[in-house]
C-alpha cells in the first residue's frame, strides 16, 4: 500500500509537473501569439495609414485625371468641326492667294512708279547740279575760291540726299575743274589789275599834261600881250624910262612867275579822294583808317595799303572825291582827335569810332554822302572757314604764277 501511495503520489506529482510544463509551454505560445498578434495589429494599423495615404493620393490622381480628361475632351475636335474648319481654311487660303497676287501686281506697279520717280529725281538732280556748277563758275573770282568750293560740296551733298548719286570720281573731277577755273580767274584778275594800273597812270599823266598845257598857253598869251605893250611903250618913250615901262616890266616878270607857279600847282593839285577804310581781320571791329590820295584810281591806294603790311585787304566804307582833299582829311582828323588809336603819334590815321559818326562829320564838312558800305571782310571770314588743304592749294597757285612772271621777266 505504501508503494502504491508512493507511486500514486509520484504519478500525481508527475502529472502535475507534466500539466505545469504543458501549461507553461502553452502560456509561452500564447505570449508569443499575443506578441505576433500585436505586431499584426501594428502592421494592420500602419497598413491602414498607408492605405489612407494611398487613397488620398489616388483621389488626387483621380481628380487630376478627371481635370486632364475634361481638358482633353475640351480639345477634342469633332470630325464635322474639322471639316467645317478645313473649308474655312481653304477659303482663307484662296483669299490669301488672291490678295498675294494683288500685292504682287501692286508691287510691280509701285516698282514702275518708283523707277519713274528715280528717273525724274536723276533728271532733276542732274539739272540742279549743272545749274549750280554753272552759277558757281560764273560767280567764281580770284578771292572766293573757298566759298565756291564749299557751295559746290553742299550742292553735291544735297544731290546725294535726294537720291541722285554723285560718284567720288565725278566729285574729284568737279573740284579739279573748279581749281582750273580759279587759276584762270587769278591770271585774268592779275592781268586786269596791271592793265587798269597802266591805263590809270596814262590817264593821270594826260590829264596833268592837258592842265599844264592849257595854263601855259593862257600865261603865254598874257606874257605876249605884256611884251608887246612893253615894246610899244619903249618905242614911244624913245629909250626913256617911265613909270609905264617899269609897270609893264613888273607885270611881265609877274606873268612869268605865275607861269612857273602854275606848272608847280598843276603838278601839286589839292584835288583827290578821302577814304574811310576798315580791316576787321587785322584791327578788329570799329577801327577805321581815314586818309587821302591824289591818285586818279584811288582804289589802287587801298590795294597798296592791304598788300603786305596787314594780313587782310581793307574794306572801303567811303570814297569821297573833292577839290580840297587835304582840308577834308584834316577836318575829320581834328574832329576825331580824341578817338585816335595811337595818341602818341598823331600822324597815324586810325580811329576807334562808329561809321555813323564819321558819316555825320563828312556831311558837316562836305555835304551829302552818297553811300556808306558795310564791312564785308571776305578774305578774313573765308580764312576762318577755310581748310588747311584749300589754303595750301591757293598758295601753290599764286606761287606758280609768280614763277611764271619771273620767267617772263627774265626772257624780256
Amino acid at each position: 500500500m505504501g508503494w502504491v501511495l508512493i507511486f500514486f503520489l509520484l504519478g500525481v506529482f508527475g502529472g502535475a509537473a507534466t500539466v505545469f510544463v504543458a501549461f507553461a509551454e502553452k502560456r509561452r505560445r500564447l505570449n508569443q501569439q499575443r506578441r505576433e498578434h500585436e505586431k499584426q495589429i501594428k502592421w494592420v494599423n500602419e497598413s491602414k495609414i498607408w492605405i489612407s495615404n494611398r487613397e488620398k493620393e489616388l483621389e488626387q490622381s483621380a481628380a487630376e485625371l478627371t481635370t486632364q480628361e475634361a481638358e482633353f475632351q475640351g480639345r477634342v475636335v469633332k470630325y464635322q468641326e474639322l471639316q467645317e474648319e478645313n473649308g474655312i481654311l481653304k477659303r482663307d487660303l484662296q483669299n490669301i492667294d488672291v490678295n498675294l497676287r494683288k500685292l504682287r501686281l501692286d508691287c510691280r506697279l509701285q516698282e514702275q512708279k518708283q523707277n519713274e520717280i528715280d528717273q525724274r529725281t536723276g533728271d532733276l538732280g542732274s539739272r540742279y547740279l549743272k545749274d549750280n556748277i554753272k552759277w558757281i563758275g560764273s560767280s567764281l573770282s580770284a578771292n572766293n575760291y573757298a566759298a565756291c568750293k564749299k557751295r559746290l560740296l553742299e550742292v553735291i551733298e544735297r544731290c546725294r540726299g535726294i537720291g541722285y548719286e554723285v560718284s567720288a570720281e565725278e566729285e574729284a573731277s568737279l573740284l579739279a575743274d573748279l581749281k582750273a577755273e580759279f587759276e584762270k580767274n587769278v591770271r585774268a584778275a592779275l592781268e586786269r589789275e596791271e592793265q587798269a594800273r597802266i591805263k590809270a597812270q596814262i590817264r593821270e599823266e594826260q590829264r596833268l599834261q592837258r592842265e599844264v598845257d592849257s595854263e601855259l598857253k593862257r600865261l603865254e598869251r598874257e606874257r605876249a600881250a605884256i611884251q608887246a605893250a612893253l615894246e610899244k611903250a619903249l618905242a614911244e618913250a624913245e629909250d626913256k624910262h617911265s613909270e609905264e615901262i617899269e609897270r609893264l616890266r613888273a607885270r611881265l616878270a609877274e606873268a612869268e612867275e605865275r607861269s612857273r607857279r602854275a606848272i608847280s600847282q598843276a603838278q601839286l593839285t589839292k584835288a583827290g579822294h578821302v577814304y574811310v577804310l576798315s580791316n576787321i581781320g587785322s584791327f578788329g571791329e570799329r577801327v577805321f583808317k581815314i586818309g587821302m590820295t591824289r591818285r586818279l584810281e584811288p582804289r589802287d591806294r587801298v590795294r597798296e595799303l592791304g598788300d603786305a603790311s596787314v594780313p587782310f585787304p581793307f574794306d572801303v566804307h567811303m570814297m569821297l572825291s573833292c577839290e580840297d582833299a587835304p582840308s577834308l582829311e584834316n577836318a575829320l582828323h581834328r574832329s576825331l582827335h580824341k578817338d585816335r588809336v595811337n595818341r602818341v603819334n598823331p600822324r597815324k590815321e586810325f580811329f576807334r569810332a562808329d561809321i555813323e559818326t564819321i558819316r555825320q562829320l563828312v556831311e558837316e564838312n562836305r555835304g551829302q554822302v552818297d553811300y556808306v558800305a558795310n564791312a564785308e571782310a571776305l578774305e578774313y571770314r573765308q580764312s576762318i572757314e577755310m581748310s588747311n588743304e584749300d589754303a595750301e592749294y591757293i598758295e601753290d597757285v599764286y606761287a606758280s604764277l609768280d614763277e611764271e612772271e619771273e620767267a617772263i621777266e627774265e626772257d624780256v
